[in-house]
């Protein structure tokens, strides 16, 4: 006992030190059985994009086929939709004044389906009313119809690409099941990767189908405006016609 008092007194440490190495191999043994964290895979969108697999080729070209139609008809119709707010005064003036060659100079210089239907309208000056109301409505008509030029392609593109997108993915899972059963086995996240991959190319067909969608009633209704205005420029057109004989 005294020996043990005398040893305590001459390493007082001696505890301590043991007791600090013990937690310290406590600590590091700890640490070495926790398993570091996984670190965070993030996926750009061309690697999404390539995931898709070869249906995404022909998506890729339905896009560019929207881009295209959708801007090509918005420079003609938005060309077709500017127009003079005073044309139809200054119209009246002139016919009203004996002026039909200025009048009808004037409004040929439009270039604009208005311009060309008030032509074909003044043109007739002199002629049944009758006659002149269907050589307008004739060309309004062939206006309207070369303004939807090209229309259809994007009704049909809205149709046809999320159609595309959902054939991708179903292939993709008939791979996947396919591949299982050759395996004999199921695997979650053999599934659950295949199945996020394959419906890459339904998000795609959606998106494409949902812009052509949008671009082809914003363009349809833009053209309905204008139908609307060539029909009121004909009636105020006839009226003018018809006011000398008031």
């Amino acid at each position: 006992m005294l020996n043990f008092i005398l040893l305590q007194i001459t390493n007082p440490t001696g505890a301590t030190g043991t007791v600090a190495d013990t937690m310290s191999k406590a600590a590091s043994v700890a640490a070495t059985a926790t398993p570091p964290a996984p670190a965070e895979i993030q996926l750009s969108v061309w690697d999404l994009v390539m995931k898709g697999g070869w249906i995404m080729i022909p998506l890729a070209i339905f896009m560019a086929l929207v881009i295209y139609f959708a801007i090509e008809r918005l420079i003609v119709i938005s060309k077709a939709a500017k127009h003079n707010r005073t044309i139809m005064f200054n119209l009246r003036d002139q016919i009203l004044n004996g002026q039909v060659d200025a009048a009808r100079n004037f409004v040929r210089n439009m270039d604009t389906p208005e311009g060309r239907m008030l032509e074909k309208g003044i043109s007739r000056i002199g002629r049944p009313t009758r006659e002149i109301e269907d050589a307008m409505e004739k060309v309004g008509h062939q206006e309207v119809a070369r303004l939807e030029r090209n229309l259809s392609v994007l009704s049909l593109l809205s149709r046809l690409a999320p159609m595309f997108g959902f054939v991708g993915t179903i292939m993709g899972v008939i791979k996947i099941f396919f591949d299982m059963a050759q395996q004999g086995e199921i695997s979650i996240p053999v599934i659950s990767t295949g199945l996020y991959q394959k419906l890459i190319t339904s998000a795609a067909g959606l998106l494409i189908g949902l812009i052509a969608f949008a671009c082809y009633h914003m363009l349809n209704s833009w053209i309905d405006r204008i139908t609307a205005r060539l029909e009121k420029r004909s009636m105020e057109l006839v009226d003018i016609l018809n006011e000398p004989a008031k």
